[in-house]
């Protein structure tokens, strides 16, 4: 019975396969979104990344661009060498994440989390000024200039409608989360849910707390990196931007609406952040950043039951 009750949350539901049948059939039979549904993609992907070590292993950031940025220069730094086949950018950009990830995973999991908070803020300061002073490398405030890309896998080739683009990001984004799903669901991702919960209780039953809660930084820095890396290559732009905190302060707002702790939370965060982005731009192109910001505080102040009550009902289905 214990096998069971412990299987259970990691059979697949019907409303989960609905989620996924939507996301193919808004890509399939709605091609003038589909600029929409990259971005929507690859901030799923990026909150994602923030849900593992926020919802799962309790671990703050205020700086989660940093990977982010890291994964989208690495991307365009081997497109701009002349390694033009996508894949091998993407998969860089994970790995350079994930190495930095890990570097700094043992400096972030020191201290209370005021002090986490500061050293990932910190990280990300330090490596957005990096980027800005290294001009011959990453272009400073220019952007990275001469980025090339050949068609994804030698056949298909990225168009200006971001039909390829989106298909692209949806699929990785697809594959990830089900990595994710495994993983959470598998004793080491209980066994964050335990350190979270009480971590010198953990520690005291013999759980390898800080090698667990570096496993999954560096994965969480690894999964921000591919996002960074979609975003890079989908857009065949790099800039300063996705250093920026405004990123970091993006993905914490698309899990607060989303919720943590259950994976979806940060792609349904991000289906709603960017479809009131890009419906409130279009209504007030010079003030949709104050109208967006009015919705989040109403959001707090009056809490996601009553605001988004049908995506909140899904949200406990999905649980």
């Amino acid at each position: 019975m214990k096998v069971v009750a412990l299987a259970a949350p990691s059979r697949w539901r019907l409303v989960e396969g609905l989620f996924w049948l939507a996301a193919a059939l808004g890509w399939q039979f709605a091609p003038d979104y589909s600029l929409l549904i990259n971005e929507i993609a690859i901030f799923g992907l990026f909150a994602l990344s923030l849900d593992l070590i926020l919802g799962y292993a309790g671990i703050v950031s205020l700086g989660h661009a940093a990977f982010l940025g890291l994964g989208a220069y690495t991307a365009g730094l081997v497109g701009k060498i002349g390694l033009v086949e996508p894949a091998l950018g993407l998969i860089a950009g994970g790995a350079i994440a994930g190495l930095v990830g890990f570097a700094t995973s043992f400096l972030v999991l020191r201290g209370s989390d005021l002090t986490r908070l500061m050293v990932t803020l910190s990280v990300s300061l330090v490596l957005g000024e990096i980027a800005n002073r290294w001009v011959g490398l990453t272009g400073g405030s220019d952007g990275l200039q001469g980025m090339v890309l050949g068609p994804l896998l030698g056949r298909f080739e990225f168009d200006m409608f971001g039909r390829v683009g989106a298909a692209y990001s949806l699929i990785v984004l697809f594959a990830l989360f089900l990595l994710a799903r495994k993983l959470v669901h598998a004793p080491f991702g209980l066994s964050l849910q335990a350190i979270a919960g009480n971590r010198l209780r953990s520690a005291a039953i013999g759980l390898p707390v800080g090698r667990r809660l570096v496993g999954v930084y560096t994965i969480a820095a690894c999964y921000a990196g591919v996002a960074g890396a979609l975003l890079a290559q989908t857009t065949q732009f790099v800039s300063l931007d996705v250093l920026a905190f405004h990123r970091s302060a993006e993905v914490m707002l698309i899990l607060v609406i989303g919720g943590t702790g259950y994976l979806y939370g940060g792609l349904i965060g991000a289906v709603l952040f960017k479809l009131l982005q890009d419906a409130l731009s279009g209504l007030t192109p010079q003030y949709w950043q104050f109208w967006l910001g009015i919705i989040f505080v109403a959001l707090v102040v009056v809490g996601r039951d009553r605001v988004f009550g049908l995506p909140l009902a899904l949200m406990r289905r999905l649980r």
